[in-house]
């Protein structure tokens, strides 16, 4: 998945002549903290209902306002972990797309984007998860991949995150095509690997793609 694939076109861009009450009726109207401001195609930045009412000049128009994220954008051809970690790096739920001249092209919500994810086959796929901690040093995704194959299943994805509760480790999230991952677990374990997190679904329903999807979003730390 790239940008230009996830763009929310129900999202309006602001423009720089709007006054803040128009800022906030939008806000409310497409259920969004944050909206883009935009002058002549160019991206000015953010406006939040938060920064107006600090401001207490809801009359005002948004260009007396000090906008926030005005470098939380990317290309139309970026990828789906870049769009993320953008969001996360500017601790917004909202980023902006650019087209080659740098010109504002549209705006992806975070819940866009693991709206989009949920749909993938890693997430649809019926399987286990297995969440393991290890040094860096240590990791080898082909290694483990030959563990649990040995057990006749496969890795269909995997998230690595630096582990905020244990410096210099990491935490590497494993979904596998099966539901009982008794064997694979004792297989890891027998070759010194530390399971910290065991997760089973045992039913593929629209309650358990929200539970995947909130576990998804705790180990990214969003």
């Amino acid at each position: 998945m790239i940008a230009e694939e996830l763009i929310n076109h129900m999202i309006p861009p602001l423009k720089v002549t709007d006054d803040a009450h128009k800022a906030i009726v939008w806000m409310e109207e497409f259920r969004c903290n944050y909206l883009p401001v935009v002058n002549n195609g160019e991206l000015l930045g953010f406006i939040s209902e938060e920064i107006i009412l600090e401001s207490n000049t809801i009359e005002s128009d948004l260009s007396v306002f000090e906008l926030v994220g005005k470098d939380c954008t990317v290309s139309l051809e970026s990828h789906f972990y870049d769009i993320i970690k953008t969001a996360a790096d500017h601790k917004l739920q909202m980023v902006c797309v650019l087209n080659e001249e740098g010109k504002y092209n549209g705006v992806i919500t975070v819940q866009d984007i693991m709206a989009s994810f949920a749909q993938t086959s890693a997430v649809q796929m019926p399987g286990g998860i297995l969440v393991l901690s290890m040094d860096l040093t240590d990791y080898s995704l082909a290694e483990i991949c030959r563990y649990v194959e040995e057990n006749n299943a496969k890795v269909i994805s995997s998230i690595m995150i630096e582990d905020p509760m244990d410096k210099g480790k990491i935490k590497i999230t494993l979904k596998i095509n099966q539901l009982d991952l008794s064997r694979i677990a004792a297989t890891l374990e027998r070759f010194n690997y530390r399971i910290i997190g065991r997760y089973q679904e045992m039913n593929i329903s629209n309650s358990g793609e929200q539970e995947r999807l909130d576990m998804l979003l705790k180990y990214l730390d969003l």
